[in-house]
């Protein structure tokens, strides 16, 4: 059976670092994006099993944007065969504003939010419920 994989899209090389290295570990299969608009483009060429998507990036609100496109319920979007792909938010938000976000199927379509700092124990076991051997 082939390694499962996983896409990050998030601009700090930091924590794209602290995220991959872990699931490589785990046995991952793993790519990088670090923006918004390179992340839409890899899901078409890897191909994810699994996205792990940081909310701000270009703009405060690019990973929600990212999520819509991919899981927009539109028949016709370029993405539609992604609109299942599970999606893993990670945010310092919620520490940085006084917003408050949740999975949410409409407006917020991902399964799982994790705040940063990301505590790795915790991805991995959601990234293994979500990607079930």
């Amino acid at each position: 059976m082939s390694k499962k994989h996983i896409l990050i899209i998030d601009d700090d090389p930091d924590q794209r670092l602290t995220v991959r290295l872990p699931l490589e570990a785990a046995g991952y299969q793993v790519s990088e994006a670090k923006s918004s608009e390179e992340g839409l483009g890899m899901v078409k060429q890897v191909r994810p099993d699994l996205i792990v998507l940081d909310v701000m990036m270009d703009t405060t609100t690019a990973g929600f944007q990212v999520a819509l496109t991919l899981h927009s319920p539109d028949p016709n979007s370029e993405y539609k065969e992604f609109r299942h792909t599970p999606i893993i938010m990670l945010t310092a938000i919620h520490s940085t504003t006084p917003l408050r976000f949740a999975p949410d199927s409409d407006y917020l379509p991902v399964e799982i939010f994790l705040e940063k700092p990301i505590d790795i124990e915790v991805l991995l076991a959601k990234v293994k419920e979500l990607l079930p051997q």
